[in-house]
C-alpha cells in the first residue's frame, strides 16, 4: 500500500499498522513452543486498538492486561474470559473485584499487602480468586533502566523467599487458590540467557512448592523479546522456547509468554508530514505535524525510531526531527541524514506500533492521530482522528 495514498486519504499523523505482519509474528511464536501446552497472552499495553485485540483473539490468544480497562477491552474484542491475566503493581480494591466478577484466569499478585486485599475481597464476593505470584529473580536483564523489571531495585514481584511464604499463606486459605507463578525481567531484550536463567530459579521454586503440595499449573515467563529498530539482534524464538523448556525438564506445567513488543513493534509506522525547515546558524530542524504526544518513545528513552523520506532529490544533510509541541524533549530523531525536505513532504516513522499510540496523550490541546490498518492488501480504519469537540466533552459541561 502507498503510504502517500494513506496520508493523503486519511491525512497526518497517521498510524499504520500491517495485520498480516501481526499474525505472521503471533504464529511464530506460537509455533516455537509446538508440543507443549502453551498460552501466548499478548500485551495490551503495547498496543489495545480493540482490532488489533480482535485479531489475536479470533487466532486464539489470551491476553495480560495491567488495568481493569485493559481488561474490558479484551472481553470487547472477543477474548475468553479464561485466557485473561491481570498483571500490575497497583491495582485498587475496585479493579479486583470486577476481575473476580468477570472470573478471568488469574490474578498476578505482586506484594503480601496486595494478597490480603485479594483475599478479603474475595471472601465479600463468596469467590475463589485464582493467583498467581510475580517473582523477582534478581536476574539482570541487560536493558535500558526504564525497562528492566527483574532486579531487587525495581518496583515489580517479590523475592523468591517472600513468594514460598505468600504460596504457603494462600495454600492455607479459603478463598485464594495459587495456580501460576510469574517472572518478567525487563523489556526490549536481545539475548534469551537472563531469561533462560530466570526459568530455572523460578523453576527451582516451583519444585519445592509442588512438594508442598501447592499445584502450580501455569509458568509464566513474561514478555520482553526485543524487536530490531536499529541494529539489534533478535532472539532466535527456536532456541528461546527449548532454553525454557530445557529448565521446565520433569514439571508438567502450561507455558505463558506474554508477547507485546514483539507481535506489534514492527507492523506499524507512524506517518508525519513537513510544515517547513529551519535553521539556527548551522543547525538544521525539520518540523513535522506529529510531535511527542503522538510518539513520545524518543523523548521519554532517547529511543531510536528509523525515520525516512519519500522526497529523495538534493544532497542528503543531518538533521533533528521536531514536532510543534512547546518542549524542548519534543523530537522523533537527532543527527537524521535526510535530502532537503519542503512543505508536505511525507515522512515515515519506522517501528511504532508498540508503545506508540498506546502512550500517546492531548498535551497542548492537540487530538490524538486516527489509526488504519492493512491486511490482505486492503486498508480500513480502525480509530478516528479525534476532534477539539472530543477534547472537551468532559469538560464543557460544567462552564
Amino acid at each position: 500500500m502507498n503510504y502517500q495514498e494513506l496520508a493523503k486519504r486519511y491525512q497526518t499523523p497517521l498510524y499504520v499498522y500491517d495485520f498480516d505482519y501481526i499474525k505472521n509474528r503471533y504464529i511464530s511464536l506460537k509455533n516455537a513452543f509446538a508440543g507443549r501446552k502453551s498460552l501466548l497472552c499478548y500485551a495490551v499495553k503495547a498496543n489495545s486498538n480493540l482490532s488489533i485485540l480482535k485479531l489475536l483473539a479470533q487466532l486464539g490468544a489470551g491476553f495480560d492486561c495491567v488495568s481493569i480497562g485493559e481488561v474490558k477491552r479484551a472481553l470487547i474484542a472477543g477474548a475468553k474470559s479464561y485466557q485473561i491475566i491481570f498483571s500490575g503493581v497497583g491495582k485498587s480494591d475496585d479493579e479486583l473485584s470486577q476481575a473476580l466478577k468477570n472470573d478471568i484466569l488469574m490474578i498476578n499478585l505482586e506484594s503480601p499487602a496486595e494478597m490480603d486485599a485479594l483475599e478479603k475481597i474475595a471472601q465479600s464476593l463468596g469467590k475463589k480468586a485464582r493467583i498467581s505470584i510475580r517473582v523477582n529473580p534478581n536476574v539482570d536483564a541487560k536493558t535500558h533502566p526504564y525497562i528492566s523489571t527483574g532486579l531487587n531495585e525495581n518496583k515489580f514481584g517479590v523475592d523468591i523467599q517472600s513468594a514460598k511464604q505468600m504460596y504457603i499463606k494462600a495454600k492455607n486459605s479459603e478463598f485464594l487458590e495459587p495456580i501460576g507463578v510469574h517472572f518478567h525481567i525487563g523489556s526490549q531484550l536481545s539475548d534469551h540467557a537472563p531469561i533462560i536463567e530466570a526459568a530455572g530459579i523460578v523453576a527451582k521454586l516451583v519444585k519445592e512448592l509442588k512438594a508442598l503440595e501447592i499445584d502450580i499449573k501455569f509458568f509464566d515467563v513474561g514478555g520482553g523479546i526485543g524487536i530490531k529498530y536499529e541494529n539489534e539482534t533478535e532472539i532466535d524464538l527456536y532456541d528461546y522456547a527449548q532454553g525454557i523448556l530445557g529448565e521446565l525438564s520433569g514439571l508438567d506445567v502450561s507455558i505463558v509468554c506474554e508477547p507485546g513488543r514483539f507481535i506489534v513493534g514492527n507492523s506499524g509506522v507512524l506517518l508525519t508530514s513537513v510544515l517547513y525547515e529551519k535553521f539556527n546558524k548551522n543547525k538544521r530542524f525539520v518540523i513535522v505535524d506529529g510531535g511527542m504526544n503522538d510518539l513520545i518513545r524518543p523523548s521519554l528513552y532517547e529511543a531510536y525510531h528509523e525515520i525516512s523520506s519519500f522526497n529523495q532529490e538534493g544532497e542528503t544533510s543531518l538533521c533533528d526531527i521536531v514536532g510543534p509541541i512547546c518542549e524542548s524533549g519534543d523530537f522523533f530523531g537527532k543527527n537524521v541524514n535526510l535530502p532537503p525536505c519542503k512543505n508536505g513532504d511525507l515522512l515515515v516513522i519506522k517501528s511504532a506500533g508498540a508503545y506508540g499510540f498506546s502512550m500517546s496523550s492531548n498535551y497542548n490541546s492537540r487530538a490524538r492521530a486516527a489509526e488504519v490498518a492493512l491486511e490482505n492488501g486492503k486498508d480500513r480504519l480502525i480509530r478516528k482522528r479525534e476532534s477539539f469537540d472530543d477534547l472537551i466533552s468532559h469538560e464543557k459541561d460544567f462552564l
